[in-house]
Protein backbone atom coordinates (compact mmCIF):
# COMPACT_ATOMS: atom_id res chain seq x y z
CA UNK A 1 0.00 0.00 0.00
CA UNK A 2 1.32 3.42 -0.96
CA UNK A 3 1.16 6.20 1.63
CA UNK A 4 -0.14 9.32 -0.12
CA UNK A 5 -0.42 11.70 2.84
CA UNK A 6 1.10 15.08 2.13
CA UNK A 7 2.35 17.14 5.08
CA UNK A 8 0.30 20.32 5.34
CA UNK A 9 1.06 23.73 6.82
CA UNK A 10 -1.42 26.48 7.54
CA UNK A 11 -1.66 30.24 7.99
CA UNK A 12 -3.99 30.16 11.00
CA UNK A 13 -1.66 31.89 13.44
CA UNK A 14 -0.97 34.74 11.01
CA UNK A 15 -4.64 35.13 10.09
CA UNK A 16 -5.66 35.10 13.75
CA UNK A 17 -3.00 37.69 14.63
CA UNK A 18 -4.14 39.97 11.78
CA UNK A 19 -7.52 40.12 13.50
CA UNK A 20 -6.01 40.49 16.99
CA UNK A 21 -7.93 37.38 18.04
CA UNK A 22 -6.85 35.10 20.85
CA UNK A 23 -6.86 31.36 20.36
CA UNK A 24 -9.94 31.30 22.59
CA UNK A 25 -11.75 33.77 20.31
CA UNK A 26 -10.92 31.76 17.20
CA UNK A 27 -12.00 28.58 18.97
CA UNK A 28 -15.35 30.20 19.78
CA UNK A 29 -15.81 31.30 16.16
CA UNK A 30 -15.05 27.75 14.97
CA UNK A 31 -16.99 25.87 17.65
CA UNK A 32 -13.91 23.98 18.86
CA UNK A 33 -11.71 24.07 21.95
CA UNK A 34 -8.76 26.43 22.40
CA UNK A 35 -6.59 23.31 22.59
CA UNK A 36 -7.76 22.33 19.11
CA UNK A 37 -6.79 25.75 17.75
CA UNK A 38 -3.40 25.43 19.45
CA UNK A 39 -2.86 21.99 17.90
CA UNK A 40 -3.92 23.25 14.45
CA UNK A 41 -1.53 26.21 14.63
CA UNK A 42 1.33 24.00 15.82
CA UNK A 43 0.76 21.50 13.01
CA UNK A 44 -0.01 18.68 15.44
CA UNK A 45 -3.54 18.25 14.10
CA UNK A 46 -5.02 18.37 10.60
CA UNK A 47 -8.64 19.51 10.52
CA UNK A 48 -11.49 17.43 9.20
CA UNK A 49 -12.89 18.61 5.89
CA UNK A 50 -15.97 20.18 7.55
CA UNK A 51 -13.71 22.06 10.00
CA UNK A 52 -11.46 23.23 7.15
CA UNK A 53 -14.53 24.64 5.37
CA UNK A 54 -15.62 26.36 8.59
CA UNK A 55 -12.16 27.89 9.03
CA UNK A 56 -12.22 29.16 5.44
CA UNK A 57 -15.68 30.65 5.93
CA UNK A 58 -14.67 32.39 9.20
CA UNK A 59 -11.69 34.05 7.48
CA UNK A 60 -13.47 34.69 4.17
CA UNK A 61 -10.81 32.75 2.26
CA UNK A 62 -10.56 29.51 0.31
CA UNK A 63 -9.19 26.37 1.93
CA UNK A 64 -6.19 26.61 -0.42
CA UNK A 65 -5.37 30.09 0.87
CA UNK A 66 -5.17 28.79 4.44
CA UNK A 67 -3.78 25.26 4.06
CA UNK A 68 -0.87 24.43 1.76
CA UNK A 69 1.70 21.65 1.23
CA UNK A 70 4.74 21.68 3.48
CA UNK A 71 7.46 21.68 0.82
CA UNK A 72 10.14 21.42 3.53
CA UNK A 73 8.84 18.08 4.83
CA UNK A 74 10.18 14.90 3.36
Amino acid sequence: MVHLAVPVRNALKVLRAQRSWTQARLAEELGVSRQTVNALEAGRYDPSLPLAFTIARVFGLTIEEIFFPDDEAS
